[in-house]
C-alpha cells in the first residue's frame, strides 16, 4: 500500500508559479511512475505530467515549456513547478503514483490551483 499527500496549491495571478508537492510512503518500490493530473469543473481530468521511476518524463502539450516535473529520491517526493500560470490552468490537481500498466494506482486527495487576478 501506498500513501500519497498532495500540497501546494493556492490562489496566484496570471503569471505567476506555484510548485506543488507529492509526498509518496508505504511500498514505493513498487510504483512504476508518478504523474499530476487536473480537473476543471465541468471538464474530464486530464493528465498534466508524469515521471517515471527511470526518470522518463511526459507533458501535456499545453504546459509544455511552463511546467516541469521533478522528484527528490530522498524524500520521496515529485514536485509540479508551475510558472507562466494562465486562468486555463486553474483546476484541483491530483497527484497519482501508479504500477505498470496502471495495474494499481494510488491517488492523494487534490489540492486547488487558482490562477486569477
Amino acid at each position: 500500500q501506498v500513501q500519497v499527500v498532495e500540497s501546494g496549491g493556492g490562489l496566484v495571478q496570471p503569471g505567476g508559479s506555484l510548485r506543488l508537492s507529492c509526498a509518496a510512503s508505504g511500498s514505493i518500490f513498487n510504483i512504476y511512475a508518478t504523474g499530476w493530473y487536473r480537473q476543471a469543473p465541468g471538464k474530464q481530468r486530464e493528465l498534466v505530467a508524469s515521471l517515471t521511476s527511470g526518470g522518463s518524463t511526459n507533458y501535456a502539450d499545453s504546459v509544455k515549456g511552463r511546467f516541469t516535473i521533478s522528484r527528490d529520491n530522498a524524500k520521496n517526493t515529485v514536485y509540479l513547478q508551475m510558472n507562466s500560470l494562465k486562468p486555463e490552468d486553474t483546476a484541483v490537481y491530483y497527484c497519482d503514483a501508479w504500477g505498470l500498466g496502471h495495474l494499481y494506482d494510488y491517488w492523494g486527495q487534490g489540492t486547488q490551483v487558482t490562477v486569477s487576478s
